[in-house]
């Protein structure tokens, strides 16, 4: 199925990752092909799967969002 995430609308592949969400491997190919088709101007953030430390860095990042948000 990997091949075909590529050729997948925007919303096959969300349709796709919510029905995988429990396969790590598949969940992580679709998620990555997803984040692949951002706009160049959008704020990125890191892939939780390659950050050394993910619930303390998300969290991190989260609360720094709030806190953008709140002023």
């Amino acid at each position: 199925m990997s091949e075909n995430l590529h050729q997948m609308t925007h919303a096959e592949l969300k349709q796709y990752l919510s029905q995988h969400r429990n396969e790590e491997e598949a969940f992580r190919e679709a998620l990555q092909v997803l984040i692949s088709r951002r706009n160049s101007e959008t704020v990125r953030y890191p892939y939780p799967f390659d950050l050394a430390n993910p619930e303390r860095e998300i969290t991190a990042i989260l609360k720094a969002k709030i806190n953008l948000t709140d002023s």
